[in-house]
């Protein structure tokens, strides 16, 4: 088949929507973006960032080199039907079940029952047709038909996504006949009971709804370890595989890591070279300082630079490489933790920019500091990704189960990096240890431990990790109602603001408190919005209102009484009415929460934190 263009996206949702292994829905097709082995690496610019570069290679391996942007260019196009496009990413029509929306025929698309058709004034609108179809029993002219993808697939938790199993599901198993299938509605509703395939040649025929929940299991293959997006099978997979729709959110799920670009050295000269190593490392001598410089104006890179002259700059590149030392891997947050709990925090133009302001009145006793970020850089990095379920967000667990971004180990992995600003918010550590020793949140506490070692051994993961602890909890859902009130009056969308919230207590560490920011792709720099609102008499409002609001839910009094340890859920008092948030903004997937722990509520008077403001 020939190239044809097909579509185009943002090179953000390459990362978060749309990454390696995930289906896109375009006009007339569906397509799987391609394995990064098969992207353009060159159109890929790399992002300097080394402390997330050095978790990236303990959970992917030593050879990842480098961490890169999407590729860019001044139209990002999807090709379907070629690896080796010329710009954009490849990908390829998937599922390859087609089917004809006039007779139901159903039929992958490289059988030749259908045909491609291009067209030649909106590439974008390239099609596949049923030439000569018949239509239905009550019009029986010959004419060309649209042919939409299929709209059932199989995935499995272990990543595998494969075509739906039509010839198995509707002979109940191995069969000899090779006759062609119609997929049809009956019934009013489109409900998978009134969604039947049909096999023209010996009748046999089944309802969807057989597809799904024991039966789907009695009657779909086993798991062929398909990796769609890599052309491999893998072997002996366990997993069951399910039915699933197309378009569904299950479908695909990043597993990502995200650091904060803080200061790592007390120069921010030093600092600049540092960030932009990859356009200094081959300078050689003083005279090509200039050079270098000249490119990254050009490229508009390394704002800050130019502020400097190319003696000083040529220094700098010495010290950085004469003093250059591997960074090693560690706690994504503990490092951002010591430096916004500094007493003076360092400051690095254009990436971290902050401002100590006082403590909001009424909170003197509960919050130790306020610190307004002016300026901020969070960088992301994928490393893979799950189906089904989504993997366990914000543990900053890189070893957990993943599928792989491409057919063999990857020398880099797909980045993205964004500008915002934020407040930060400290509270008070001996404060939050007398509240956790009381009787009425050890019993709370105790229930949710107890729904979340249900909830992961219904999943077969091991029962005793992954529970964060009271602290973080409470610190996590204090963040969502402040973000809710926020969102109301900084000028950002909800789902612009997200939330970083350190709660951290073992060993010697002390963690207690939460980052609220901006990092959305389209908002490059600041607007204001959020620091103004992080001012005393902004924030000491904005504070009381969430706590006010948190205390009666509209879905009282079933939100005040749920029990996570008899429905083996991850979350007490809390729903969307009163605690959740976009969950690009929510750092755990709206995991974790319960505003009993917050302030008192119908079912809980005692175990509030706030139960005095």
């Amino acid at each position: 088949m020939s190239k044809t263009p097909v579509g185009e996206i943002r090179p953000s949702q390459l990362l978060w929507t749309y990454g390696p292994g995930a289906l896109i829905d375009l006009p007339n097709l569906s397509v799987v973006t391609m394995g990064i082995d098969r992207w353009e690496k060159d159109r890929c610019q790399p992002i300097q960032e080394a402390r997330l570069l050095a978790n990236v290679r303990s959970a992917l391996g030593p050879q990842v080199d480098s961490l890169r942007m999407p590729p860019i260019s001044e139209r990002d196009i999807v090709d379907p039907f070629s690896a080796a496009a010329l710009i954009g990413v490849p990908v390829k029509p998937f599922p390859r079940w087609l089917r004809c929306v006039k007779c139901g025929l159903l039929s992958p698309y490289d059988a030749g029952l259908f045909k491609l058709k291009e067209n030649r004034y909106r590439p974008e609108l390239t099609r596949f047709v049923h030439e000569g179809c018949r239509g239905s029993k009550n019009d029986q002219r010959a004419r060309d038909a649209d042919a939409v993808p299929a709209r059932f697939l199989m995935a499995c938790r272990a990543g595998h996504l494969d075509d739906f199993a039509w010839n198995w599901f509707v002979h109940g198993g191995p069969s000899d006949c090779r006759a062609t299938l119609r997929f049809f509605e009956s019934g009013a509703s489109l409900q998978t009971e009134n969604l039947w395939v049909k096999c023209d040649g010996c009748g046999a025929s089944k309802n969807m709804a057989q597809a799904f929940g024991q039966a789907g299991r009695d009657n779909l293959p086993g798991c062929r370890g398909r990796h769609s997006h890599v052309d491999r099978f893998d072997d002996d997979c366990a997993e069951e595989p399910r039915a699933i729709l197309l378009g569904a959110t299950n479908s695909w799920f990043p597993v990502t890591l995200s650091v904060l670009a803080i200061p790592q050295t007390g120069s921010p000269l030093i600092q600049l070279v540092g960030d932009g190593w990859t356009f200094f490392e081959d300078v050689s001598s003083p005279d090509k300082v200039d050079l270098a410089v000249k490119m990254l104006k050009k490229a508009a890179l390394l704002p800050g630079i130019e502020q400097f002259t190319n003696d000083q700059i040529w220094s700098a590149i010495v010290a950085h490489r004469n003093g250059t030392t591997e960074v090693g891997q560690s706690d994504l947050k503990g490092p951002e933790w010591d430096i916004l709990t500094a007493e003076n925090p360092p400051t690095d133009y254009p990436h971290f920019m902050s401002k100590k302001v006082g403590i909001p009145s009424g909170f003197e006793v509960t919050v130790r500091r306020v610190l307004l970020l002016e300026r901020l850089r969070e960088v992301n990095a994928l490393l893979g990704f799950t189906r089904v379920e989504s993997p366990d967000e914000g543990t900053g667990d890189a070893a957990a189960p993943r599928a792989p971004l491409g057919r063999s180990a990857p020398d880099w992995v797909p980045a993205t990096q964004v500008h915002g600003e934020g407040i930060f918010v400290r509270f008070d550590s001996d404060a939050l240890k007398s509240w956790a020793n009381t009787e009425a949140v050890k019993s709370l506490d105790a229930r949710l431990r107890t729904g979340h070692r249900g909830w992961r051994h219904k999943r077969n993961l091991d029962p005793n990790e992954g529970y964060p602890g009271a602290r973080y909890v409470m610190l996590h859902t204090l963040a969502h109602m402040l973000i809710r009130e926020l969102a109301l009056e900084c000028g950002y969308n909800a789902a612009s603001i997200r939330e970083r919230v350190y709660a951290e207590v073992d060993g010697d560490k002390d963690q207690a408190g939460f980052l609220i920011y901006t990092a959305a792709a389209d908002s490059d720099g600041t607007l204001g919005g959020l620091v103004e609102l992080g001012k005393p008499e902004n924030l000491g409002r904005l504070l009381h209102q969430a706590l006010d609001r948190a205390h009666i839910c509209a879905s009282d009094p079933l939100c005040s009484e749920h029990d996570p340890s008899k429905d083996q859920s991850l979350h007490g008092a809390a729903c969307h009415a009163c605690s959740f948030v976009s969950e690009t903004s929510c750092e755990r997937g709206n995991r974790h929460l319960d505003r009993a722990l917050v302030v008192p509520t119908l079912e809980y008077p005692d175990a509030a934190f706030f139960r005095n403001v």
